[in-house]
């Protein structure tokens, strides 16, 4: 058995044959959908690359450099709260149990 380089893999029959798989596969009314969402996410993909190599920190340029962010002064600080209260104890005085006199 001979094996032909790469490049005569897929000759003009390996072609044909690829063309009709896919058209018994997804159909002749589905190619063009197909076709059309290949070519809108290959053009996503190159704006995302294009917006990659932009903001790229070793090109040395960004797309839009941001002023540094400005920095305000603390607020001051509250002075402590005061402690609570200690609750109001009532205290009951009876004279102690034993002769009256």
């Amino acid at each position: 058995m001979h094996f032909g380089p790469p490049s005569e893999i897929f000759g003009v029959d390996g072609i044909i044959i690829l063309v009709v798989v896919v058209l018994v596969l997804f159909g002749s009314t589905q190619i063009p959908k197909l076709a059309r969402s290949l070519g809108s996410a290959q053009k996503e993909f190159k704006k995302g690359l294009d917006e990659g190599s932009a903001d790229d920190p070793q090109t040395g340029a960004k797309a839009a450099p941001t002023p540094p962010a400005a920095v305000s002064p603390p607020a001051p600080a509250a002075p402590p709260a005061a402690p609570p209260a200690p609750p109001a104890v009532q205290v009951n005085v009876e004279s102690p149990p034993g002769p009256a006199s």
